[in-house]
């Protein structure tokens, strides 16, 4: 953030300037008239503070004014008076410029114009006393510091409450991300409250990604959101809630992947706002079948392309079990003959018991196809024919073949 401070300032003296006696008191008497000037000169350069002189703004902008002037003529009158009070009055002038939306640009050129115009009054008083040219330097380089320290005490403002702006936006958007993958039922109104709240438009559908932790958290690999996005890094796994997943930059091609800084992810399926969570539990489910290797390890994984694999992890006990009833048969061959046979038989399931189709697709011989499934008849029977015993055994090794060897 650009701070509104001249270059080259000087430090405070460590002898402080001597100035005749009566220099403070000719000043602090001309001290209205010169805020006058000021105030006038600064509404006319500055378009930000061109605004109708209404009551509370007029006095904000004069008091301003009139702090930063009597701090001039206080170094003068006591060159030691550190000037806490008035550094305090323009934090919150700072504070109240960015709370208003101003940019710092217009605060810093107020305060240069100000400057130049109270050290033209002040210095044309200085001449009149017939002051000699050294007390006229250290005048100059006193209004330099001045403006300086005003300066600098509005930018702080200024960007503490930019910062407790951002931090608290940042709590909001926080919570309601929390409430929108919360489980249960989710209130649209509820949420249109909290959005609001977080100048956060409501879209019609989301889709959560789930990221893969990264264990040093380099700031360097945090991906970049999505427009509108938000993101929970701290949460495990970190997640990613984004707005019109399938519309203009949303996670459809390149880009997305892009951003994401080669982090694998998973991606729920889009879903209606209040449904987020639904996608959120995909993508986790997705995100942890990419760590044992059902699903692919690196890269982006879109659980719309994988819904068949995500419903038979979907209660692996069940599944564990469907597997020991239906593949029992296979329990009394060797290893190597169970793979072979599990192959087979799942090929010969899903081409329609074609035996060339099956060959093609393993790589065998049809007549190599043809002793293996002599072998799976009298392992099976005739469950082999049964429609539902037919499905059962599809799931079972369907679950098999995707699971990795070590799993």
């Amino acid at each position: 953030m650009a701070v509104p401070t001249p270059h080259g300032v000087p430090d405070r003296p460590t002898t402080a300037p001597q100035f005749p006696p009566e220099l403070a008191k000719v000043l602090r008497a001309d001290l209205a008239a010169v805020a006058d000037q000021v105030e006038e000169e600064v509404r006319r350069q500055v378009p930000e503070y061109a605004r109708p002189a209404d009551g509370t703004y007029r006095q904000a902008l004069r008091s301003g004014v009139v702090q930063a002037l009597t701090l001039f003529v206080d170094h003068i009158a006591d060159p030691r008076d550190d000037g806490d009070a008035i550094a305090a009055t323009y934090h919150e002038l700072g504070r109240g410029e960015a709370l208003e939306g101003r940019s710092l640009d217009a605060l810093q050129s107020a305060l240069r114009v100000g400057g130049m115009c109270a050290w033209r009054q002040m210095s044309r008083t200085a001449e009149e006393l017939g002051l000699d040219s050294t007390v006229v330097a250290g005048l100059g380089e006193l209004a330099f510091r001045t403006v300086h320290e005003v300066a600098q005490a509005a930018a702080s403002g200024y960007a503490e409450a930019q910062l407790r702006s951002s931090d608290e936006l940042e709590r909001r958007r926080k919570r309601l991300l929390d409430l929108l993958l919360e489980d249960g039922p989710v209130a649209l109104e509820a949420v249109q409250d909290l959005a609001h709240s977080a100048r956060w438009q409501v879209p019609r559908t989301v889709a959560v990604v789930a990221l893969a932790a990264a264990p040093d958290r380099r700031e360097e690999d945090r991906p970049l959101a999505a427009s509108g996005a938000l993101v929970d890094m701290g949460s495990r796994p970190p997640r990613m809630l984004v707005p019109e997943p399938d519309g203009p930059g949303g996670i459809g091609g390149r880009a997305f992947t892009l951003a994401l800084r080669g982090r694998p992810a998973a991606i729920g399926p889009a879903v209606a706002v209040t449904e987020a969570a639904q996608s959120l539990r995909l993508a986790t489910r997705a995100l942890g079948l990419m760590g044992r290797g059902v699903l692919p390890r690196q890269g982006v994984v879109r659980c719309s392309e994988h819904l068949s694999t995500l419903l038979l992890y979907g209660d692996e006990p069940l599944l564990e079990r469907l597997q020991a009833l239906v593949l029992a048969p296979l329990d009394t061959v060797s290893a190597g003959q169970r793979d072979r046979l599990a192959e087979t038989l799942l090929a010969w399931l899903l081409s329609g018991s074609n035996v060339p189709d099956v060959a093609a697709r393993l790589h065998v011989h049809p007549q190599t196809v043809r002793y293996r499934l002599r072998q799976l008849e009298k392992l099976f029977g005739d469950t082999l024919h049964d429609p539902a015993t037919r499905l059962d055994l599809i799931l079972a090794l369907r679950a098999q073949s995707l699971r990795p060897a070590q799993d």
